[in-house]
């Protein structure tokens, strides 16, 4: 069996990076209005452009999603999806040099509330800088498809649990339960 490692790297990082934005997606469109409320909150756009970027965004997040799953036009959706982790990585660094760390992230992680952090910020960077690194698109076959597609869920499984745990102390906190 040979495998080609750049585009399992490849694969991997596409996957993860679309099942973030792909579950991302579902958490704004399950809470319209909470979302909304989470755009208006970073105070980066002017009032009349918080309820259209709200509504975009989400399906712009599926989109990525598709595209960067089915390496459709190739390597655009990799750099669109790098230059929109970079554009959330920008609002969440603005807000915290404002000292505005307890908003939500807006990461639409299944209903968590996620304070902003200069690790999501950090993640945002890195994952933009992967994406844009192995956006060339890389000849694969059923072996690279097959680890790059498991490698990109556990990738994603573990971003997931990550902030999960993080999530925990702030709530058990906000319940009087000593850290």
């Amino acid at each position: 069996m040979d495998v080609n490692e750049a585009a399992v790297l490849q694969i991997v990082l596409r996957t993860a990076a679309a099942l973030l934005f792909l579950e991302a997606a579902i958490g704004k469109f399950a809470d319209r209005s909470g979302f909304e409320g989470v755009v208006a909150n970073y105070r980066v756009l002017p009032a009349p452009l918080v309820g259209p970027v709200a509504r975009l965004l989400p399906p712009t997040e599926v989109l990525l999603a598709v595209g960067l799953l089915a390496g459709v036009l190739s390597p655009w959706p990799a750099t669109a999806a790098a230059g929109l982790l970079l554009v959330f990585a920008a609002a969440m660094a603005l807000n915290l040099r404002r000292g505005r760390a307890a908003i939500d992230c807006g990461c639409g992680r299944g209903g968590l509330r996620q304070p902003l952090s200069w690790s999501r910020v950090a993640r945002n960077v890195v994952l933009a800088g992967l994406l844009v690194v192995t956006a060339p698109p890389k000849t694969a076959g059923l072996a690279d498809w097959s680890l790059g597609l498991a490698g990109g869920g556990v990738l994603f499984l573990l971003d997931y649990t990550l902030a999960y745990l993080s999530s925990l102390a702030p709530r058990a906190a906000a319940r009087g339960i000593p850290r």
